[in-house]
């Protein structure tokens, strides 16, 4: 999954937490965000506001997806309120790479399969 096709998947689905996404989605979608606050906050205060506020349900729900990925449940993402230890425990699982097969949440998404860093580029 590339830059735009992540950005449009997570807009797209800003209010769908079923489902599974890949560590390319999540990411991408994670860059995006840093960005877009990056650009608003030199801009203005407000208008990061609303971006931020905009951007609250998307991010929620690849972060939801993500973790499913991983075969855990969403309700972990309330992990992150403990201060340090959280952050640090989501962004361990978020570098992971997801269940291969289908879990509990979905089926395997396609880019996840694809996402086999053992390999060196090009091989089979």
């Amino acid at each position: 999954m590339d830059f735009k096709q992540a950005v449009t998947v997570c807009l797209r689905k800003y209010i769908d937490f079923s489902g599974r996404a890949a560590r390319s989605e999540f990411w991408w979608f994670f860059l995006f965000q840093v960005v877009v606050f990056v650009v608003t906050g030199m801009i203005s205060q407000m208008l990061y506001g609303l971006a931020a506020l905009g951007l609250l349900l998307p991010s929620l729900g690849v972060g939801v997806r993500r973790l499913h990925d991983l075969g855990k449940s969403g309700w972990w993402l309330l992990v992150g309120f403990v201060p340090v230890l959280g952050a640090l425990l989501l962004l361990y699982w978020c570098v992971q790479p997801g269940e291969a097969g289908d879990n509990a949440f979905g089926a395997a998404s396609s880019a996840g399969a694809s996402e086999d860093l053992s390999r060196a580029p090009g091989q089979q």
